[in-house]
């Protein structure tokens, strides 16, 4: 894929990459990066480090992305309400049995539409075939699967079942908790894209893994988030 182009922009391609990581990676707003980027003495405004994500972020998660290997075929889905301007929006997310975020969307309804719509784009854009597609209880899915004639891979679970795809949930409530909402449905669907292919980047299950795993893990992220920033 073709490389970042930083031309035109006053401060040098490090300081913009390390911003746009910084935003993504941790729970932070524009101004808290702002504030760090003041602690090493670059002075720059959180409005610039807001048009640097939108205009680095999605082309750095898109090559991340293309960088990744084949997910398992067992899949998560579940959807999870959220507040957009003020209204209830739903996001619909689809995780394998690791923990990877597979695909989202973002919808202003939860019927078998939503679901569908979800369905379509995870077949569109994995390159494997599902072995298992894991839900709760929701009849959407099962009708959605229906119409894609992927019934027999359809495991309609309980909660604890499915709980892979509800822990999967935490990043983004915390995201949201400080962004207080989001603010559009497309915005929304931007940030959160971006954000997964960036959380699966450098998601190490770091509770499973010995200390000098976790620094090989973490070295061969910071590795794959340069090449890709380049």
């Amino acid at each position: 894929m073709a490389r970042l182009s930083f031309k035109r922009h006053r401060f040098p391609p490090d300081v913009i990459r390390h911003a746009v990581w910084l935003y993504f990676r941790f729970t932070l707003s524009f101004r808290d990066v702002e504030e760090l980027l003041a602690q090493r003495g670059i002075s720059v405004s959180y409005e610039t480090v807001r048009c640097w994500t939108i205009k680095f972020g999605p082309q750095i998660a898109a090559k991340l992305r293309h960088r990744r290997a084949a997910p398992s075929p067992r899949w998560h889905l579940d959807e999870m309400v959220c507040n957009v301007n003020g209204e209830r929006a739903y996001l619909w997310r689809a995780v394998d049995d690791e923990g990877e975020v597979l695909d989202l969307v973002m919808q202003k309804r939860r019927d078998t539409g939503a679901a569908l719509k979800l369905l379509k784009r995870l077949l569109r854009n994995q390159h494997v075939e599902p072995e298992s597609i894991v839900t709760d209880g929701l009849a959407s899915y099962g009708s959605a699967l229906k119409l894609l004639r992927l019934q027999d891979c359809h495991r309609p679970g309980r909660l604890r079942e499915n709980n892979r795809a509800e822990k999967s949930h935490l990043p983004i409530r915390r995201r949201e908790r400080k962004m207080l909402g989001f603010k559009s449905l497309p915005s929304a669907q931007r940030f959160l894209t971006t954000h997964a292919a960036i959380y699966n980047a450098f998601d190490f299950q770091r509770h499973l893994i010995s200390r000098p795993t976790l620094r090989l893990f973490r070295t061969r992220a910071n590795c794959v988030w340069n090449q890709a920033a380049a």
